[in-house]
């Protein structure tokens, strides 16, 4: 079982992880891209953001990453990002870049076998910090809530489940997942 979690930031993605991994060792954890870049990129950009994406694409390859595993972000967090930021700042990205990014979240999205999305929810008790860019997390969510309906991004393989609740509530409902697909 090959396992994306995805969601803006401060959504709980690493806590769920963290939670998976403790009652599931078979299974590699693959950390946030964020924590494999260079630090000195301290606020989000396209840059910053392609990044992450090429990263987050290139490890869900089999040959890079064999056997169960469950990621902390994939390619589409990146992609909602970019597309959130153009939003936010009112820039607009190269169709090549976005054509590109599309292709790469395709593709890596290929090599999973679930996308548990985490949607912001106030029912999740999960309040975010004041540095937290606000307007694009929300952004995010929101056009990330769009594109897991994309067959375009996503395929037709790939099977997406939306998680809310507390903490628990998150974990045993990744679990059933994981355990039974077919849910």
């Amino acid at each position: 079982m090959r396992i994306v979690v995805s969601g803006t930031h401060a959504s709980g993605k690493s806590t769920l992880v963290s939670d998976f991994a403790l009652r599931h060792p078979e299974f590699a954890v693959l950390p946030d891209p964020f924590d494999l870049v260079d630090e000195s990129w301290d606020s989000p950009g396209a840059a910053l953001f392609a990044t992450q994406l090429s990263i987050s694409a290139a490890r869900l390859d089999p040959d890079e990453t064999a056997g169960s595993l469950i990621a902390e972000r994939g390619p589409i967090d990146f992609l909602a990002y970019l597309l959130a930021l153009e939003d936010a700042t009112g820039t607009s990205h190269s169709r090549e870049l976005l054509e590109h990014a599309t292709t790469m979240t395709r593709e890596g999205l290929a090599h999973i076998d679930l996308l548990v999305v985490l949607p912001l929810s106030t029912r999740d008790g999960i309040t975010p910090g004041a540095d937290e860019h606000l307007e694009l997390r929300d952004g995010m969510n929101d056009i990330l809530l769009d594109l897991i309906d994309d067959p375009e991004v996503v395929g037709e393989r790939t099977k997406v489940v939306e998680i809310t609740g507390d903490r628990s509530h998150r974990l045993s409902t990744l679990e059933a997942f994981a355990i039974d697909p077919a849910i």
